[in-house]
């Protein structure tokens, strides 16, 4: 009996440390049930955290590109709407006074004021610019000039819609002098992409109402010499810092292109742009110097977004935009000054913007072969 008691008081003292075990063991695995559904919350908390960052970036950058989207579609319509109004001007005022350097004059001296005045305020940071600087600018400059007084010359001469017709040809004097200054050779589809350019220009040519060599010649010359400006930019190679940006460039080549050209007016057209003058021929002095005025605005303004354009799309999709806006400016010029245009005329036209876009698709197809 003894040997049974000693037993079941073993068996007694031993029971409750197996149930205090037992119970311990219960405890820790209930605390990793607690911890594993604690950690599946917390994965779950995290995944979906994730989830809503990466949306919510989503989201931003659609939100960014939208922005950006209708900025630059912002600057497009005021391109397109600054150059329509500038033609316009323009033309009203070459119709009653045919000084077109005197007007090219005061163009690029209300812009120089424009372009001084955002420097003086910060509006645009001021460049500095070495010696160096400034003579590889100066030709740049110089064609500049020279290209401006032709188009005025031109719009002066011939009607607006046919000045445009013809500066359709900038392509064909692109690769012109591509081909001789830089030794870039054509491949054959930029060739053929120039075939209609040249037709269509040549058939509206032969059916133009306001035909006359002088028109013609100066749209002629002035598409040679802006295509100059962009070889010679190549060529030149002005070394920029980070403040003479591309609309810096522009606003010191306005500068420059107004000392340049005041002299040459002066000697060949006088002193004219008076209220003087123009009471003696007879003009309504408020209405030439109102228009000129809103028209060089606008002369500065389109080019000024013009660069702002290129310093976010490629020169390729600049240059789609710049047929478009051609596009545009002969239709609105045809129905504002109701120019008379045949059929065969609005087929030459049609043509050779329609090369003018073909041949933006050949470059951009092929940039570095063409």
């Amino acid at each position: 009996l003894r040997p049974r008691a000693a037993f079941s008081d073993i068996s007694s003292s031993v029971s409750p440390r197996r149930h205090s075990l037992l119970r311990a063991e219960s405890a820790v695995e209930n605390r990793e049930a607690s911890w594993s559904k604690r950690s599946a919350v917390v994965a779950r908390s995290s995944d979906g955290a994730t989830e809503g960052a990466a949306e919510a970036a989503a989201a931003g950058d659609a939100k960014s590109e939208l922005t950006k989207t209708i900025q630059l579609g912002s600057l497009f319509g005021l391109w397109y709407l600054f150059n329509i109004y500038f033609n316009i001007y323009n033309k009203q005022v070459l119709k009653v006074f045919p000084y077109p350097l005197t007007i090219t004059t005061v163009q690029f001296a209300i812009g120089s004021i424009v372009v001084l005045l955002s420097w003086a305020t910060n509006i645009v940071k001021r460049p500095t610019i070495s010696k160096a600087q400034l003579l590889a600018i100066l030709p740049l400059a110089l064609v500049h000039t020279m290209g401006n007084a032709f188009t005025n010359v031109s719009l002066g001469k011939v009607a607006v819609s046919f000045t445009h017709t013809i500066k359709a040809l900038e392509p064909f004097f692109s690769v012109l002098l591509s081909a001789f200054v830089l030794g870039e050779q054509p491949t054959l589809p930029v060739v053929l992409a120039l075939m209609p350019i040249v037709g269509g220009v040549a058939l509206a040519s032969a059916t133009e109402a306001s035909f006359n060599w002088a028109g013609f010649l100066s749209a002629m010359a002035s598409n040679l010499t802006f295509q100059s400006r962009n070889v010679l930019s190549k060529k030149l190679m002005v070394k920029k810092d980070s403040s003479l940006d591309n609309i810096n460039l522009f606003s010191v080549i306005t500068i420059l292109s107004f000392f340049l050209l005041l002299p040459v007016s002066l000697l060949t057209e006088g002193v004219k742009f008076t209220p003087q003058f123009m009471q003696a021929q007879g003009l309504d002095v408020q209405r030439v110097l109102v228009r000129s005025v809103l028209a060089s605005l606008c002369f500065h303004a389109y080019q000024q977004v013009s660069y702002m354009i290129l310093q976010r799309v490629s020169p390729v999709t600049h240059s789609v935009g710049n047929c478009v806006k051609r596009v545009i400016v002969i239709v609105t010029s045809v129905l504002f000054f109701r120019t008379p245009v045949s059929p065969i005329n609005a087929v030459g036209t049609a043509i050779a913007l329609a090369g003018v876009f073909g041949y933006s698709r050949v470059k951009a197809a092929k940039p570095k072969a063409a």
